[in-house]
């Protein structure tokens, strides 16, 4: 899913049925991979996990360890080709952060995943400085890692970084024929991309390996039962880790959760992403025109929408500083679809550049070489993962007509999204059977989903559904907000019901609700260091997130 990168109208599109019988993994018979993968956690469990100093982390103030986990390429070959995942981690502080000299009891590892695919999550652990985390800091050592294929975990590379930021670009709404074709070559040149690059080693980056890789993690840390956190996309292999390995759950946190019906995964989540952008994107410019005495871009939406068009057909003729064109300005206003702390800076830049003075928009939106080696490792990921997950419709009149449809009353997102994971028309790997995602009553402990009902990325379908799916969770809701992560974010009372679940056990009933949190007040500076959701590390870059 496109956009991490993650009210859908796309229910009502007629859509193609794919052929994948889901298959049950919790009560199939044993398999070479739930053998191996036994065999590889009790290795991990002998063996642990050497910490020292981290290579590359940006840790000034200390407290930050790093080491390397050991996990088979092939769980069904646990004694063939081995692989090696970065972990970090910040040791519990045992201290209460409202009484320094009051020691806290050391709860285990809490282990974090960002999403994605292809994030990584080894900055996770400083957020135990943050005020809103100090708490679970106090109790948890906070353990992060770079699963695999992402960073230096068995990277995935499908290109020269080089030619994957390259600006400008077009995005157009409703591309012609010949634009059409050009992606489709594109899309076919990627695939084969990543064939030629990783090898037969491809088809064996996919969610399901993910979440052995996890069950192997947990052992590591000699913990006998996983405490866990995933946002986004790492709400949707954390959920096959609960159906794979139920009985080794304490406590899961689900923050922004994918849809894991197995017949959405993953052609039609992407379709009811991209529906759900228009309704975010329509937040964003009702904001714009609320504040338009600050910003002079119209007192309604429409008229906002009448100025965004209008910077997208000049970059288009002529690209801001030769790097900014309508490819770079939608990248900009769709990560504002994640996290609403991005509102006021993008709105400044739109309203500086169409009245002549394009260099905030330059700033904001410039593709950056510094960047392009992990960005294109995220894509890379991102794409295998999604692609080897499930099967997807292989004849391209399938795509044109689905999103196509979609585009005349969703046309911000559906193209972009669409050209993103077009390269799994074409995969050449083999693809795996969606797994059913479904516990029992008694079968796994009480779990919390935590969603806001307006978030794009991650639709709140998603959430419902995993709570259908997962007996005895309970699904907090923040209400009229579309902010994607909200665990440890800006709302005190989804913080209060993550907490007391994850420092107490304590859940409330089965539904819980909160208020939204405060909308940003305008030409506020952006937060630094946030690229997405409420946790920091989930990131609002192509892709589920």
């Amino acid at each position: 899913m496109r956009a991490a990168v993650l009210h859908t109208a796309a229910g009502c599109l007629l859509l193609t049925t794919l052929a994948a019988a889901p298959a049950r993994g919790a009560s199939a018979p044993e398999s070479a991979q739930t053998r191996g993968t036994a065999l590889a956690a009790a290795r991990a469990g002998a063996e642990g996990i050497s910490f020292g100093r981290c290579a590359d982390a940006h840790d000034a103030a200390g407290g930050l360890e790093c080491g390397t986990l050991t996990v088979p390429l092939d769980y069904a070959r646990p004694d063939g080709r081995q692989i090696e995942l970065t972990v970090s981690r910040a040791r519990a502080t045992q201290r209460d952060p409202l009484d320094s000299k009051r020691t806290v009891p050391r709860q285990g590892a809490l282990v974090y995943n960002p999403g994605g695919p292809g994030e990584s999550g080894l900055h996770f652990p400083l957020v135990g400085r943050l005020p809103e985390w100090k708490r679970l800091a106090g109790a948890y050592d906070l353990v992060g890692y770079a699963p695999r294929g992402v960073g230096r975990s068995a990277p995935l590379s499908c290109q020269d970084p080089g030619q994957h930021f390259t600006g400008p670009t077009q995005s157009p709404e409703h591309p012609s024929e010949s634009y059409k074709r050009e992606r489709i070559a594109r899309a076919k040149a990627y695939a084969r991309g990543c064939a030629d690059r990783a090898g037969a080693a491809l088809k064996h980056y996919h969610s399901l390996n993910n979440a052995r890789d996890l069950d192997v993690l947990r052992a590591a840390l000699g913990e006998k039962k996983l405490t866990f956190m995933g946002a986004s996309y790492g709400t949707y292999f954390g959920a096959l880790y609960a159906t794979l390995f139920p009985s080794h759950v304490r406590r899961m946190v689900f923050d922004s959760a994918v849809n894991p019906d197995p017949a959405q995964i993953w052609y039609r989540n992407n379709l009811a992403q991209s529906a759900a952008f228009e309704g975010r994107w329509s937040d964003l410019k009702e904001w714009i025109a609320k504040h338009h005495s600050v910003y002079g871009l119209g007192t309604t939406a429409e008229r906002v929408q009448r100025g965004y068009d209008t910077a997208r057909d000049r970059l288009a003729a002529a690209p801001a500083g030769g790097r900014v064109g309508p490819g770079q300005l939608q990248d900009v206003f769709l990560e504002a679809g994640y996290h609403d702390d991005f509102w006021p800076q993008r709105a400044e830049a739109l309203s500086a550049y169409l009245k002549g003075d394009p260099e905030p928009l330059i700033a904001l939106a410039s593709p950056r070489p510094e960047t392009a080696v992990a960005a294109e490792n995220t894509r890379a990921v991102y794409t295998a993962v999604e692609c080897n997950d499930a099967p997807w419709p292989t004849d391209w009149k399938v795509w044109d007509r689905d999103n196509t449809r979609l585009a005349r009353v969703a046309p911000f997102e559906t193209w972009d999204n669409a050209w993103m994971n077009l390269p799994c028309a074409y995969w050449p790997a083999r693809r795996q059977r969606p797994l059913d995602v479904r516990t029992g009553p008694g079968e796994l402990p009480p779990t919390l989903i935590l969603a806001a009902e307006r978030d794009a990325a991650a639709p709140y379908d998603g959430a419902l559904e995993l709570h259908r799916r997962l007996s005895g969770s309970v699904l907090v809701t923040e209400r009229d907000a579309g902010t994607h992560g909200i665990a440890g974010g800006h709302n005190t009372c989804v913080n209060r019901h993550m907490e007391a679940y994850l420092l107490e056990g304590s859940l409330s009933g089965r539904r819980a609700t909160c208020a939204p949190h405060a909308e940003p007040e305008p030409a506020r500076p952006e937060p630094a260091g946030r690229a997405g959701g409420g946790t920091p590390g989930a990131q609002a870059v192509p892709g589920v997130r």
